[in-house]
């Protein structure tokens, strides 16, 4: 006799193995027992075995326990058979001892080894075949008891260095563009960090479609045995479930959040495990489902899984929820999606193949690259789960699709790619970025105009002739001017304007010159960093205007008195030569006139013309050659002041700026090397 039985979850079920240890295996306690008690145990034993029953689980599958076995003899013939003699009494109690005792040792190495096999939170599906509603059994495998080693997934080098490049960028980033910008690629690279830890021998495919497609028919045909509820009802399947072909899956499975009692093992055959091993196979939701829930465990699941294979019915595979919500966002992820064709038994003839190429034609406008002559791209197929047909080429495409172990890495690099299109409007300038040197001289000409530095160079300028004049030339004309001077106050001469006029007119420079400067700066850039630029300057120009004047006190007036040339003191002898010739000549011509001194007109009256006339000669002839030193004083003390104004703007303005353009060709280039073009930014 055998006993065939379906191991489910214990937490499902916690009455089973009580049940089953104490309505199969009947413990002998005693070999001193009568054989009429013995007869009797085995009777028993044997009326309950003959009770089949069928119990349902949770998850909609049947549990199968066989009866006796046909060559067993009934109760009434073993009664009648114990009955005999107290010999054969004796020989059969101690042969049913023997035989309950080995049952049991039986019963508990194939519990303790179903335990272990299944450590991963698996449901074991022992059945193999189903004929007329005979269940025949598989031998279970004796397996150590000991967790399966897992292999962590490993990027190549383009990948990782793709990787470091996005969490540069929006480590970067975070303070110039808002948390919902950076969301996805944040998500992406969490994803990626997540994906990295768990294995790398498995691959998770979820079966993704609309109500009524097939999805879950085709789950079953995959899995070769009845896992997924089908039926007429809508929506049929509420929850994802999930097969895995080999062990080592759980945590995979833990991060897609299903649970225990929803996780299955194939039909146990071992072409199907050599051809699908390492398989995660995620029967969602429909996509469509009348219940909001089932919508988002289909958009939570299908941003986990390694792959997609979408599945499609005549009637909706040109379904606009389908393409416009799924297909034409996830295009780029065409080398890990599938798009499989079901209930093409439905279609006559070579509707079927008209059918396809609607669908081919429908997915090249939602720009998925077909895979096609060897070229990437998604897989698009035809079957029909109900009959069979096309289940065999999609298993041998799925077996070199999870033997490649590249899924899981191209499915994260398709996520970067999307990432970076998204990004691609805050991170592409329309031109060169930067300020120009005649961008920055302007700039500096316009804070050295608020502040005067040619003014100030003017009057630096004329200084230096005042004091030339002071110095070479005649006494009498310098008493004049003084004399002059003193008369007439200067505001008779000169219209002064009032000093908070000048500051004001001065304050709407400075303004005018950091709003131009910044817009330059700006210009072409995408609209978050040209905001964070003019804020940059902004920010800069706050006491600008404050700190130019206290430049302009400090390096516009000149200190001390101005240089004298070598010829100055030259020129003063001179002056002052012609100055003593007019006294003598006078003083002479004086004493002439009073007797003093014999009449002699022309000696002193030639000495006073030679005074009166060489005293201007010199001044002017002092006048000719100050220019050039007067001019290059006053450009000096211009220079002085235009650096000091230059200083001070690109202390406060430009360097803000230039470090926000800076920040910004960094990200540019990080940017680049997300999208794999490695280039130096513009």
């Amino acid at each position: 006799m055998t006993a065939v039985t379906d191991h489910t979850d214990q937490a499902d079920h916690p009455g089973d193995d009580e049940g089953r240890e104490d309505g199969e295996h009947a413990r002998v306690e005693d070999d001193s027992v009568s054989a009429h008690e013995s007869a009797h145990k085995e009777e028993s034993e044997f009326a309950h075995r003959d009770s089949v029953h069928n119990e349902e689980d949770d998850s909609g599958h049947a549990r199968v326990e066989t009866g006796k076995d046909p060559q067993e003899p009934d109760s009434a013939e073993a009664t009648n058979a114990t009955n005999a003699t107290n010999a054969t009494e004796t020989s059969s109690a101690s042969e049913t001892s023997d035989a309950s005792e080995a049952s049991e040792a039986s019963d508990a190495t194939n519990s303790s080894d179903s335990e272990s096999a299944w450590d991963d939170g698996l449901i074991a599906r022992r059945v193999s075949a189903t004929t007329e509603g005979q269940a025949r059994p598989v031998k279970e495998a004796v397996v150590e008891n000991r967790p399966p080693v897992v292999t962590p997934l490993a990027y190549d080098g383009p990948l990782r260095s793709r990787l470091d490049a996005l969490r540069e960028l929006v480590g970067l980033s975070r303070t110039r563009l808002d948390s919902r910008t950076l969301a996805e690629a944040g998500r992406v690279l969490d994803e990626a960090v997540a994906r990295r830890r768990l294995s790398g021998q498995h691959t998770v495919v979820a079966i993704a479609g609309a109500t009524g497609s097939g999805k879950s028919q085709l789950f079953n045909a995959l899995a070769g045995v009845a896992i997924s509820e089908t039926g007429v009802r809508r929506p049929t399947t509420a929850a994802p479930i999930a097969c895995s072909w080999s062990d080592g899956a759980a945590t995979l499975i833990d991060r897609l959040g299903i649970p225990g009692r929803l996780r299955r093992r194939p039909l146990q055959s071992p072409e199907a495990e050599a051809q699908l091993r390492g398989l995660v196979l995620v029967d969602l939701p429909d996509h469509d489902s009348a219940a909001v829930q089932h919508r988002e465990q289909v958009d939570r699941i299908l941003a986990l899984v390694d792959a997609v294979i979408w599945v499609v019915d005549p009637e909706k595979y040109a379904d606009a929820v389908l393409h416009e919500r799924y297909l034409r966002p996830m295009a780029g992820h065409a080398e890990v999606t599938f798009v499989v064709l079901n209930q093409v038994d439905r279609l006559p003839g070579e509707a079927a193949h008209q059918v396809l190429d609607d669908l081919r034609r429908l997915l090249d406008e939602d720009g998925i690259a077909l895979g096609e002559y060897g070229e990437p791209g998604a897989t698009v197929l035809a079957l029909s789960a109900l009959t069979g047909d096309g289940i065999a080429e999609l298993r041998e495409v799925l077996g070199h699709f999870v033997a490649e172990r590249g899924a899981a890495a191209r499915r994260i690099s398709a996520d970067v790619d999307a990432a970076a299109v998204r990004l691609w409007p805050v991170y592409a300038n329309r031109r060169q970025a930067g300020l120009s040197e005649e961008a920055r001289d302007e700039f500096a000409d316009r804070l050295a105009d608020a502040v005067g530095a040619t003014a100030a160079g003017e009057a630096a300028e004329r200084a230096w002739r005042r004091n030339a004049n002071r110095a070479c030339g005649t006494p009498w004309l310098r008493l004049w001017r003084w004399c002059q001077d003193r008369r007439e106050p200067p505001t008779g001469r000169l219209a002064v304007r009032a000093h908070a006029d000048e500051e004001a007119t001065a304050r709407q420079r400075v303004e005018q010159a950091v709003r131009t400067v910044a817009e330059q700066a700006a210009g072409g850039l995408p609209a978050p960093w040209a905001q964070a630029v003019r804020e940059a300057a902004v920010r800069g120009a706050q006491g600008l205007s404050e700190a130019l004047d206290q430049l302009a006190v400090r390096a516009g007036t000149p200190v001390g008195r101005p240089p004298r040339p070598g010829w100055w003191p030259v020129a003063v002898l001179a002056q002052a030569s012609m100055t003593i010739l007019q006294v003598i000549g006078g003083l002479w011509l004086l004493g002439q006139v009073i007797g003093f001194m014999s009449p002699n007109l022309g000696v002193p009256a030639l000495l006073m013309v030679i005074g009166i006339v060489g005293g201007p000669g010199v001044e002017w002839a002092c006048k000719l050659a100050v220019r050039g030193p007067a001019r290059r004083y006053g450009l000096e003390a211009e220079r002085r002041l235009r650096e000091a104004a230059s200083g001070c703007g690109r202390a406060r303005v430009l360097d803000p700026v230039a470090a926000e353009l800076l920040r910004y060709r960094e990200v540019r280039e990080q940017y680049l090397r997300v999208t794999g073009i490695g280039a130096s930014a513009g």
